[in-house]
């Protein structure tokens, strides 16, 4: 689990966007059906889950899909600009909510493919506190700190513009960084038994591997539960008509997404999610020919 967890870190904090690229064909040579970019966004797992679920499972179709990995802002600025096809982990109606509103013009929404998902504020499970409402009195237990994710998440903007004045949390320092980063300090101070404070969202692999608990939010600074959509680029389901009726009819439960991601983040012992994914599938091959029946 720890070698696991290391190596997850590591691949996370890369700072050079990686491509995986893909290439497909029938059993009888046959060209692909066409070519799809695809988005994904390191450390944030659901949409690296999702992305190479759909990679696979359209390749397994006859299309050729490249993942590429990228910030947030250049996910849907790319999208309008269509430079790529389609994005399977948008946030709404908070954690994404202004760059929809930004870019929305030039995108298409394929729909919902799970509505139970939520931003967090997160502790260790044995922390002396339950809610955001007693974090400013015990800062110093946390040594003054929230971990935070990237500056741009929209997670991010919920807590620095939400949640630290609601709860009258100026005297904190948040720091934002990357989910590597939060994922580096929260792995460290687990293991030194030491009080932490993090942003994070659900679902994620952490809640499986640490022992951890939300704080609560009783002003609902954070949102309620969200719905992860697909969002596509102008014209997509003209251009591919197959694929974003498959899209659009995808719904996958947050204990499918969970067990996936554990597979892939937890229990592997490479960086190599194909064929991790490709065993995913063989166990779950009946939920996953229904995405594309």
């Amino acid at each position: 689990m720890k070698n696991a967890t290391t190596r997850m870190l590591a691949v996370l904090a890369a700072v050079t966007p990686l491509a995986l690229a893909g290439c497909s064909s029938d059993a009888g040579g046959t060209a692909s059906k066409g070519e799809l970019t695809v988005p994904v966004i390191a450390g944030w797992d659901e949409a690296v889950a999702s992305g190479e679920l759909w990679k696979a499972v359209l390749e397994e179709e006859g299309y050729s899909v490249n993942l590429e990995y990228a910030d947030v802002a250049p996910v849907y600025a790319g999208l309008s600009t269509g430079d790529y096809d389609f994005y399977t982990d948008a946030w709404l109606p908070v954690t994404h909510g202004s760059y929809v509103e930004q870019f929305g013009d030039s995108m298409e929404d394929l729909g919902v493919w799970n509505d139970e998902a939520r931003n967090t504020v997160a502790v260790n499970a044995n922390a002396p506190i339950d809610s955001l409402e007693e974090l400013a009195g015990a800062a110093d237990t946390f040594g003054g700190q929230i971990i935070g994710i990237e500056a741009g998440a929209g997670l991010t903007q919920a807590v620095e513009n939400d949640t630290i004045p609601t709860y009258g949390l100026e005297g904190m320092e948040f720091t934002t960084s990357s989910t590597a980063a939060m994922l580096t300090e929260l792995d460290a101070a687990m293991a030194a038994g030491d009080d932490i404070v993090v942003t994070l969202w659900e679902p994620h692999w952490a809640y499986g591997t640490y022992d951890l608990k939300n704080l609560e939010d009783p002003e609902g600074t954070l949102g309620t539960a969200e719905s992860m959509h697909v969002f596509a680029r102008e014209d997509f389901s003209a251009d591919y008509p197959e694929v974003a009726e498959w899209l659009s009819d995808f719904e996958m439960s947050l204990d499918q997404l969970q067990d996936l991601e554990s597979a892939m983040f937890v229990d592997n012992d490479t960086d190599d999610y194909g064929p991790i994914v490709d065993a995913w599938i063989e166990d779950n091959r009946e939920y996953v020919d229904s995405l594309t029946s």
